[in-house]
């Protein structure tokens, strides 16, 4: 047998990605009924049970097939059987649209339920490429592919609008034909099978693959599985149905809402994965389990009026769940079912290393069973009790049934193994790795990490950290387009029906500058404790809520207010990514690269400010997704207007970078320690002094972002003012990422006392022109003035950043002298990395000030002059403490920037 280690990286990379992507494909295709049923079911007038059994019947055929399959896979090779499997799927989804009666419909379904048994030719084949210690990451990255659920709720019922269910069907099919063939031309056969082969050894007997069935664990297991994917097709395929019975909602809102359910427990099991190679899979069973019990509960009681005889007579108040509480509590059960799925297969390869074909064939056979059994249960249920929510109550006792079998079995197997001194043990010694420590090295992980080497440096280092820094930087590009977006939304949001105040929009504009700044708080530790691929990989994704909640919430004028605040909120994730990006990329580079380095994270990932200033504007005027995106919004002047596009023209993107952090990134093993241990900045006088300065360049920046485009439609109503206004971010970003050299070069402190000079002036323009803005040209001065202010605030950005490593460098030899070397360079790396992540904290509370202060100073004073004679005054105090702190004869970092060395440069020793 082929030794798992002789294979590369990028051949694992390369099999798990065609692998994924060919799974995703066959879900989206195994689903499809979940869409084009409802049509189908008013075209033929079906009962609640025959609808059942029709959107049942490809699950039924994915589940029965996954065991021969599995086998199949296990002697063939998962490149033929996956290429073939996808070409009769593709051939039987085409054929649908020939069906002209209820028995050819499912007879055709039949067919198109071969897309299910893809998942255990994929588990078969994918985990030949990897050890154990990486099974469950590597499976649980292919697992997403149940994402292919959403996207048929995403995208058919918009292609059913535009071309009838026929046409759904057919570009399911070519789709799936495409990633056949390309499957099979870029996929390699993997290396058990070539070894076997070369060796000319027979494949295993179907008696020798069958032995393990006899086995009662593996059927717990596919109980299990029964639960957390028989139960997770079941939802995907029931809840459109039950949004539009429920709700009232068409099939368009109702596919988009399920959508959030089948999102959450597709991706997140790639995380489970993760965490089921760290914390042990029955950890995750008990979590998934638990969390399950709860949220079923809540999702199974039923609207219920009740009367209480009170003092003063009865007292009538019911319960009933409004929609977005049932849409939020459903994507969070998404969440830990989506766990549960990785958890379950990452047991089978660790058990039944050389069985993973039949053993996971007939769990995945069971549990697919369970998508064709439970919708026709559903439907059942429904006919004889009349009660919707007896859908959630089946699924509660399936998981309380299952969750006392797992227990009592795991404590069984602990009790012979320790017999009576199991009663000294923990209530829940089961809850432990079922896997062994030495197999958890994760590939992405960097156990030696030394930039200050320069032979390490050049023959290694850098490689990896310019990978690293590209990666990082179009995912906080996006955070910064999805986190500043209001800034363009709420202006146009009058012009299209919604009678907000100017106070409301003020608040729309203001609100994702508070969120984010406090997120920032939070995630400015998150990268030590989480490692900085899974957190940039959770946090970008994050971004898709906003972003498509915004695509959906601004169709509707009669949205209340309340839903634009929530969706403001959101928005602040990705003012949150900010915090824990730099941290993140601060510990792959050597101080004397750091400043540059940081710049251009940050000045690059500035830059999705102005990238959507300028795209929004672009996109909202056209339907660029055609009938995907939406009916267009009517103008008050008889125009129309896409608004919708402004949320969902990131969604694609956010995907991409998502995966690219995954797979692209890396954890560094030295930056890992706890919140304790990073909270020591709290005691650091200079971690307070440059929030202040960080405030005053950051927070100016992104302050005047967000403020920018409605001040000036405000006091310049005749101006177009969205053609013009993402050129200021455009402009700071671009500053930021091309004058890190600068800083790098004559000092930070240097440069940032002389950049807040400047800005006082550029204050004093705005005042100037904004006083006689009536008169010909005041724009253009207005203009060139905020042109300074935004080119000044992006330089002093990159320079507060280059003054902490230098500052801590200094400060950590003096605070702690008992450290030594390598121990002193940690400890002042590790407190650099938290005071930046903390400081784009604090200083990210200017998204939310400033264009608070402009509001507030139009409300009371009728202008906003006030507010800008305020900031001015803040700048003259950041002037005062640079000279003080770091910059005179005195200051901390006067001596080395006066001599025309780097700050950066200077030794942690």
């Amino acid at each position: 047998m082929l030794d798992r280690a002789q294979v590369t990286d990028a051949e694992r990379t390369r099999a798990l990605s065609l692998s994924t992507i060919a799974f995703t494909a066959c879900f989206a295709v195994w689903t499809i009924f979940a869409i084009i049923g409802v049509e189908i079911k008013t075209e033929l007038g079906l009962s609640e049970f025959q609808f059942g059994l029709l959107v049942a019947t490809p699950i039924l055929t994915g589940s029965v097939t996954r065991l021969i399959l599995g086998v199949w896979t296990e002697k063939y090779g998962g490149r033929n059987v996956f290429t073939i499997q996808m070409l009769l799927t593709a051939a039987a989804t085409w054929m649908l649209t020939w069906a002209s009666s209820y028995a050819m419909y499912l007879v055709a379904a039949l067919g198109i339920g071969l897309a299910g048994g893809s998942f255990i030719i994929g588990v078969a084949y994918v985990s030949r490429w990897y050890g154990q210690g990486k099974q469950g990451t590597a499976l649980g990255i292919f697992g997403a592919g149940n994402v292919g659920a959403a996207v048929t709720k995403f995208i058919a019922p918009f292609v059913m609008v535009a071309y009838g269910w026929h046409g759904v069907a057919h570009v399911w099919a070519a789709g799936l034909a495409l990633v056949a063939i390309l499957f099979y031309v870029f996929a390699k056969d993997d290396p058990e099978l070539v070894a076997r082969r070369e060796s000319g050894q027979r494949p295993p007997s179907l008696a020798q693959q069958f032995a393990p069935l006899k086995n009662l664990q593996v059927w717990r297991f596919s109980l299990y599985y029964f639960y957390v994917f028989g139960a997770f097709v079941a939802l995907a395929l029931w809840m459109p149905h039950y949004l539009v019975d429920v709700y009232g909602l068409d099939i368009r809102t109702a596919g988009m809402s399920a959508a959030a359910f089948s999102l959450s427990a597709s991706l997140f099991r790639a995380y489970g994965g993760h965490l089921s190679d760290r914390f042990g899979a029955r950890t995750v069973m008990y979590w998934c389990f638990g969390f399950s019990m709860l949220l079923l509960f809540m999702l199974s009681y039923p609207a219920t009026d009740y009367v209480i005889q009170g003092k003063g007579g009865p007292i009538a108040f019911s319960t009933e769940m409004g929609r977005w509480p049932f849409v939020i509590t459903l994507f969070m059960l998404g969440f830990f079912m989506s766990l549960g799925k990785a958890a379950v297969y990452k047991h089978i390869p660790v058990y039944y290393p050389n069985h993973v074909g039949s053993v996971g064939g007939l769990v995945g056979m069971i549990g697919g069973l369970g998508g064709f059994v439970l919708p026709i249960t559903f439907g059942a249920l429904l006919d004889l009790t009349g009660i919707y929510t007896s859908c959630f109550a089946l699924l509660f006792i399936i998981v309380a049934i299952s969750l006392a079998w797992m227990h009592l079995s795991v404590r069984a197997m602990e009790r012979e193994a320790h017999g009576e001194a199991l009663d000294q043990l923990p209530s829940l010694p089961e809850m432990q790795s079922i896997h062994l420590p030495e197999h958890v090295a994760q590939t992405h992980t960097l156990e030696t990490w030394t930039p200050e080497d320069p032979v390490f440096w050049a023959e290694k280092g850098r490689r990896i950290a310019t990978r690293n820094l590209w990666v990082s930087i179009p995912a906080l590009l996006l955070a910064f387009s999805v986190w500043m977006v209001w800034s363009v939304v709420v202006a146009r949001l009058p012009a299209i029906g919604f009678s907000f105040t100017p106070g409301q929009l003020f608040w729309l504009a203001a609100l994702p500058g508070l969120s984010g700044a406090t997120l920032r708080i939070f995630y400015s530790f998150m990268v030590p404790i989480f490692g900085g691929r899974l957190w940039t990989t959770l946090s970008t994704v994050s971004l898709l809520l906003p972003a498509m909640g915004i695509g959906y919430a601004v169709q509707n004028p009669d949205t209340p207010y309340l839903i634009f605040l929530v969706l403001a909120l959101l928005c602040g994730f990705g003012g949150g990514n900010f915090a824990s990006s730099m941290a993140n990329i601060a510990f792959f580079y050597p101080k004397a690269e750091k400043g540059n380095a940081l710049a251009l994270n940050a000045g690059l990932g500035n830059l999705g400010v102005s990238v959507m200033q300028f795209l929004v504007p672009l996109v909202i005027t056209a339907g660029v997704f055609g009938a995907l995106g939406g009916q267009p919004q009517t103008m008050s002047d008889g125009g129309q207007l896409w608004m919708q596009n402004a949320g969902f023209i990131w969604v694609p993107f956010i995907i991409a970078a998502t995966v690219a952090a995954w797979l692209g990134m890396n954890d560094i093993a030295d930056a890992k320690s706890s919140f304790k241990e990073q909270a020591i900045i709290f005691s650091r006088k200079h971690n307070w002094i440059m929030c202040v300065l960080y405030t005053g360049t950051f927070g100016s920046f992104i302050g005047y972002s967000a403020g920018f485009p409605l001040l000036t439609k405000l006091q310049f109503p005749e101006v177009n003012a969205l053609q013009f206004v993402f050129l200021g971010p455009l402009v700071g970003a671009l500053s930021r990422a091309g004058t890190g050299w600068v800083s790098d070069r004559f000092g930070g402190g240097r440069v940032t006392f002389w950049t807040f000079l400047g800005m006082i002036i550029a204050v004093f323009g705005v005042i100037f022109f904004l006083g006689i803005k009536e008169q010909p040209g005041a724009f253009w001065g207005f203009f060139a003035s905020f042109m300074a202010l935004f080119f000044l605030t992006g330089v002093g950005n990159a320079s507060t950043f280059q003054m902490i490593p230098a500052i801590m460098a200094r400060e950590i030899p003096r605070l702690m002298p008992e450290l030594k070397g390598d121990v002193l360079r940690k400890q002042a790396e590790r407190e650099s990395a938290a005071i930046i992540a903390f400081t784009s904290a604090i200083a990210a509370y200017g998204a939310f000030f400033i264009p608070k202060a402009y509001g507030t100073s139009i409300a009371m004073t009728g202008g906003p002059v006030a507010a800008l004679w305020g900031f001015l005054g803040f700048y003259v105090i950041c002037v005062a403490l640079t000279w003080f702190y770091y910059t005179r004869p005195e200051g901390l970092l006067a001596a080395t920037e006066r001599a025309g060395r780097s700050a950066s440069a200077v030794p942690a020793a």
